[in-house]
């Protein structure tokens, strides 16, 4: 609620009536100036059962299936997953204990690719590559609310180093951030061209519909391209809070996953006009006022996970796939050697 109050001051300040928000877990939302009228509320049933997160955290092993996205990014599971090798020519997956290396086939192939050309072409040594999905997507115990159906990717915006990294490196290795001290602009000791050309790389694909990248990065990729004659890949980069430390490649619905549920459109210009100056403006860091101990609001209570009920119907399919009985543990069991696993044969 503070976050859509904010929005539609800024938005009113600016004299329009909308702003469009970019939003990485859901689809672009309009956040309309006040008109008057009370909004309408619906009662909704209370879901049952146990958290979904729980139920596809504890899947160690892909759905034998064949590979669709099924539902909306931030709403939704993966049939037919394949794994990112955890070592490639040209990258190595991080985080190997999350096991969320899995993705569908074609967001896989695409961050490989990525990996191969940005270091033939771009002067890239290779990428560090986080969080896809997990083996059945679905949502995750901790970190993300999208992620969910295989189409999204985190790519650490730290370069490879020219050596192999041991598992406890890839646990413990922190990603180092592009921030500068003021929060609004990138560290130039830290970010350079190679960045730029890595991003543009990134959104040149077709089948890349959205990359998240923090403001401030944002504002770089919009400085560094002012005079160049191409700038249409530059509307495929959206401000989002966060992502000052990888970006956050995502696909469109692949080929075949006829129950994947497409985002908006994405508004024909750069994004570097008053969109960045608002996202600027929200993530611009503000002095904390001394509020005395017994002021201070206590934290709202966490909101109840999404169920199984509340995903598409075909999740359920999904989560029992290749099982005796669906899976109904309440924790995730101790994720699979993913550096000896197979991509499932029916994925490709």
């Amino acid at each position: 609620m503070r976050l859509t109050s904010l929005l539609c001051a800024l938005a009113l300040a600016a004299g329009v009536p909308v702003v469009l928000v970019a939003q990485e877990g859901v689809a672009p939302t309009v956040v309309a100036a006040k008109t008057g009228k009370k909004p309408v509320k619906k009662k909704v049933a209370k879901p049952s059962g146990p958290p979904a997160k729980e139920l596809f955290g504890a899947a160690k092993t892909p759905a034998p299936m064949a590979a669709r996205a099924i539902g909306f990014y931030a709403k939704g599971c993966l049939a037919g997953a394949a794994a990112l090798p955890v070592d490639g020519p040209a990258w190595q997956a991080m985080r190997l204990s999350r096991n969320r290396n899995w993705g569908h086939p074609t967001l896989v192939a695409l961050v490989e690719k990525l990996a191969v050309e940005a270091r033939e072409h771009d002067a890239w040594p290779g990428l560090l590559v986080g969080d896809i999905s997990q083996p059945r997507g679905g949502p995750m115990l901790t970190g993300h609310a999208s992620h969910q159906v295989g189409l999204d990717a985190d790519i650490w915006l730290t370069p490879m180093p020219d050596r192999r990294l041991t598992e406890q490196e890839r646990e413990n290795l922190s990603a180092a951030s592009m921030l500068a001290p003021d929060g609004v602009s990138v560290d130039p000791k830290i970010w350079s061209d190679a960045h730029v050309r890595l991003l543009k790389r990134a959104a040149s694909y077709a089948s890349v519909e959205r990359i998240f990248v923090h403001p401030a990065i944002k504002k770089a990729l919009c400085e560094a391209t002012a005079k160049d004659a191409d700038r249409t890949w530059l509307h495929k980069m959206q401000a989002y809070w966060g992502h000052y430390y990888h970006f956050h490649v995502r696909i469109a619905c692949p080929e075949g996953s006829t129950n994947c549920e497409h985002q908006q459109p994405l508004p024909n210009n750069d994004g570097c006009g008053k969109e960045l100056t608002n996202w600027l403006a929200l993530v611009k860091p503000k002095p904390k006022p001394e509020t005395p101990p017994e002021t201070v609001a206590k934290p709202a209570p966490p909101k109840p996970g999404i169920t199984l009920d509340q995903l598409p119907p075909d999740c359920r399919s999904v989560l029992a796939g290749g099982a005796d009985i669906p899976v109904m543990a309440s924790k995730p069991a101790t994720p699979p050697n993913t550096a000896t696993a197979k991509k499932p044969t029916t994925t490709k």
